[in-house]
């Protein structure tokens, strides 16, 4: 068998911090053993060491793609002033406290996906700071002229954590309404 062309390593690199980036959120970084991630990217548990030192330099990198795959459409209106803010904060709080949000982990808000691993994950890694910065720019996306924006973010990002603890309760969709209403406010 030969070898791959650079662009094929790129392409599997991709591929590889992709599908962790899914995984982790959805699973947990320790839920994901490197053979199980290789096997959902389509390739061989060997390779893994061909594009990382380690499982800990994937979750950096992962944790970075997943805030770099945070939609930009949810953003829109939201660095205008006056009523097209509001109305974008308001969109994006109603999206993000659907149950939609609540049932699509893998594709969800690192934020709230991430939130475990990164407070038993090592406090000086590259993935604690990207996180940290993730958490600052949502902060600042849900800021209006009378706040920062940290109790907005607080109250979405538990609610979505809590309202999937407890999915398959009726809890869990009051969890969603009683936040959307308090973070729409």
């Amino acid at each position: 068998m030969g070898r791959v062309s650079k662009e094929q390593a790129q392409e599997n690199r991709r591929r590889i911090v992709d599908t962790a980036s899914r995984l982790f959120r959805e699973q947990g970084t320790a839920g994901v053993s490197v053979a199980d991630l290789m096997k959902a990217a389509g390739l061989t548990h060997g390779g893994f060491y061909k594009h990382f030192d380690s499982k800990e330099a994937l979750v950096d990198e992962a944790t970075a793609r997943a805030f770099d795959g945070v939609g930009t459409s949810d953003r829109q209106g939201a660095d205008t002033d006056g009523d097209a803010a509001r109305d974008a904060r308001r969109a994006f709080v109603e999206n993000y406290l659907s149950p939609e949000h609540r049932d699509d982990m893998a594709g969800g808000c690192p934020t709230a996906g991430l939130a475990t691993d990164m407070a038993r994950g090592a406090t000086g890694s590259a993935a604690r700071h990207t996180y940290a910065e993730g958490v600052r720019e949502f902060a600042r996306r849900m800021a209006d002229d009378d706040d920062d924006g940290l109790v907005r973010l607080s109250t979405m990002v538990g609610a979505l954590i809590l309202a999937r603890a407890v999915h398959g309760d009726p809890l869990s969709d009051a969890l969603l309404a009683a936040a959307r209403a308090e973070a729409s406010a």
